[in-house]
Formats: C-alpha cells, structure tokens, sequence
C-alpha cells in the first residue's frame, strides 16, 4: 500500500513536521522506530538475569553454556537479516514487517512451554530471525523517508527512546523473576510484540511506492550486493560498526557473570547494567543534537577513539589481582556511551550511498555488523575465566582494529566532513 504522498527520500521533511511518507507525525514516527528497534534489545537484555534459573531449571551446568540463550538469538538475526531487504524491496516494507510482528509473538509465546534447552535455543534463534525482519525494514523506512545528517539525527534520537529498553529491561527481568518462573518472561516479549504489531498494522503507512520496488531475482540481488560490496564506505563502515558491534555484543553475554563472580555484587547487576545503557541513550541523544553542526566523521571518529582509550585503561586494571569496581565500571560505562554515538554515525555513514537499494543495504549491512559482532562476543564470552581480563582485552583489541578499518577506508583522513556530511 503506497502512501499516496509522492514525495521521495531525498526531499522528505528536514524538522519535526510530518513524516507525510510514513503516514504519522514526527514524534510518533520516532517513538515507533524507537519501539521497533528495541525489540532487539529487549529479547536479549531482559534474558541476563535470568540466565542461572534457566541453566538451572533445564539442567545446562556450564556457566559459559548459558550464554547461548543470548549468543543464538544474535546469531539468528544477524544471518536472517540478508533475506528481508531483498523481499521489502520487492513487496514493500509492511509486506514484511506486520508478519514478522506476528511470528516474533508466537515464538515467544512457544518458548514458554519447551521441556529441553535445545527447544528453547531453537525458539530463540527464531525469535531472532523475527527481529531481524524488524530492524532491517524499520531502517529501510527511515532511509526512505531521510537521508544524509537528517538520517543520523532521527535515528539517534530513536536511538535514544530505544535505550529506555537496555536501561529497565534487566530491571524488569529481575522483577518478574520475584513474583513468577523464567517464562513469564517470555509471555512478557509475546505481549510486547502483539501490542506493538497491532500499532504498526494501524498507524505505519508503506513508504516503498509500487514504481519504486525491485524484483526479487538472482541477477538484481547480486547487483545489488556487489554495489554494496564495491562501495568502500559502505564496506569500511559496516566493518568497523562489526567490531565495536562485538564488544557490545561480548559485555552484554559477559556482564552478569562479571557482575556476579568478579565483582560479587550480582544484586547491583539490573542496575549497573541499566546505567550503562542510560550513558549510551544520553550519548546518543547529544550524538543527534551535535551531528547537523559537527557531521558524523568527526563526532563518531572522537567517539571511537574514547572507546579505545577508555578499553586501554580497563585492560591496566583488569591485571590487577582484585580490580577496583569503581573505576572498572565508570570505563565499561564509557566504553558504552562511546558505542552509542558510533552505532548510529556509523550506520548511517555505510547506508548513506544505497538510497536506491536502502533494503537491500540495511539487511547485507545487518548481517556483517550483528552476525559478525555476535561470534566475536561469543567467542570473548567463551573466555570468561572468572577475572575482568577477556572482557577488557575483547575491548581493546576490537577498538583499535575498529579504528585502523576506519583509517583505511577515509584513507587516513580522519575528522573531516565529506560532501554528505
């Protein structure tokens, strides 16, 4: 279903007016995204405190073995991302994204009766390829109705709607684990999901005009892949979004041990972890005040130079033989606040020359950051040895690879604008 409106990306709303494409007002154009986007982060955030139950109530010994709970759902939305752009060019954003709102709802209403781990990794890993068709049309939808800083700004400041999620998600973890087992809180994802599918269906109109769509077909898939492919932004970008993707990915199936078993202060976890998310929301919400006057090079080249300084000095500490707690959260907590500004510039800078295949681009570039981030996190995960050090080194070695990728691809010239920018 078209909107009717005619207007094309390139000359679609600069303020908060209407988004006359997606068929809403500025405010809830970004508050949906918002939502939408969170659905990743409140699958997985909202599961770390419940990892010992689970381990424990179906029988999975190995601490590190519980991580999978996360690392599965990662690994099904990264890989399932390269289907959905493709198929949202062909039949539209809503074609894609309404099912896939229905189908997140069932898995995560059947998770709540499986008798056997391996059940409940397969529910999540398709709760994952769900969520991936979320995130790749809900980025597609805000290319096609932005482009350029205007793309990065309504995307920060969805960003940081989105990160109220990782803030109170583990919170509310936690509080349904007071009252009830660990699969309510699966009933709790499937609520969430109807709610938010039954908004879509009603008030998100299609922003993909019929006369604009691609056919699904070897030949125009490869195109459009190897146009991708053969950009150097597009490539540069989404590989070092990949990295810093995988420390994030590596705190988040780490944290509650590290919580628990470095620092024994698992009762702090829901809160520490929300105040680290509450930094990367703070972050990003400035990210998108400043981009339009700064351009996204220099403030996300900053950013991840802070990530690395900042990953440098917890590897000092985490040596230690009992490292300090404070000073080794305020560093994760920057070290987060530095990923929220570059996640958003970032992506925003690998996306900005695929307007004419922005689905296309936004699943080829969700499968490298997220499957790619997701096995680096699980591999830094798989180290945990009860001390702070392959979490820190995880860090560093991810920032400063992160930071000669960018080099390579702006051919050393960091901090400067571009003509997009």
């Amino acid at each position: 279903m078209s909107s009717g409106s005619g207007v094309q990306p390139n000359s679609a709303p600069r303020g908060t007016g209407a988004v006359t494409k997606a068929g809403t007002g500025f405010v809830e154009f970004i508050i949906l995204v918002a939502l939408l986007n969170s659905v990743v982060a409140l699958a997985i955030d909202i599961m770390l405190p419940a990892l010992p139950q689970i381990g424990e109530g179906l029988g999975v010994g190995d601490h590190n073995d519980r991580q999978m709970v996360v690392v599965v759902f990662g690994l099904g939305f990264g890989l399932s991302q390269i289907v959905f752009g493709p198929f949202s060019d062909r039949f539209g954003r809503r074609t894609v994204l309404i099912p896939a709102m229905a189908f997140y709802t069932v898995f995560s209403l059947a998770a709540i009766w499986t008798e056997s781990y391996a059940a409940l990794l397969a529910m999540r890993a398709a709760q994952g390829a769900c969520a991936a068709a979320v995130r790749v049309v809900t980025t597609a939808i805000v290319r096609d109705c932005f482009t350029g800083r205007e793309m990065s700004r309504v995307m920060s400041y969805s960003y940081s709607i989105f990160m109220v999620v990782p803030i109170v998600a583990p919170g509310i973890g936690q509080a349904i684990l007071v009252v009830a087992p660990w699969q309510w809180i699966f009933a709790f994802l499937g609520l969430f999901g109807a709610i938010l599918g039954l908004w879509t269906y009603l008030r998100l109109k299609e922003t993909l005009p019929a006369d604009e769509r691609r056919p699904i077909s070897y030949a125009a898939v490869s195109q459009a892949f190897g146009e991708i492919a053969s950009n150097r932004i597009s490539v540069g970008y989404t590989v070092a979004a990949m990295l810093c993707f995988g420390g994030l990915y590596a705190y988040i199936v780490s944290s509650q041990q590290v919580f628990d078993v470095v620092f024994d202060k698992a009762a702090w976890f829901a809160a520490a972890f929300g105040a680290t998310a509450c930094l990367m929301a703070i972050f990003s919400l400035l990210n998108g005040q400043l981009v339009r006057r700064l351009g996204m090079r220099m403030i996300s080249h900053w950013a991840l130079i802070a990530y690395a300084v900042a990953a440098t000095l917890l590897v000092a500490i985490s040596l230690q033989d009992n490292p300090p707690f404070w000073p080794s959260f305020l560093l994760m907590a920057m070290i987060m606040g530095a990923f929220g500004v570059v996640s958003a510039n970032f992506n925003a800078i690998a996306m900005e020359p695929m307007g004419r295949i922005a689905g296309s681009a936004s699943s080829l570039i969700g499968v490298v950051t997220f499957t790619g981030g997701a096995a680096l996190g699980a591999v830094v995960g798989r180290f945990f040895d009860g001390t702070l050090v392959p979490l820190a080194l995880g860090f560093a070695i991810f920032g400063y690879l992160s930071i000669l990728v960018v080099a390579w691809t702006d051919r050393g010239r960091l901090f400067r604008r571009s003509a997009d920018d």
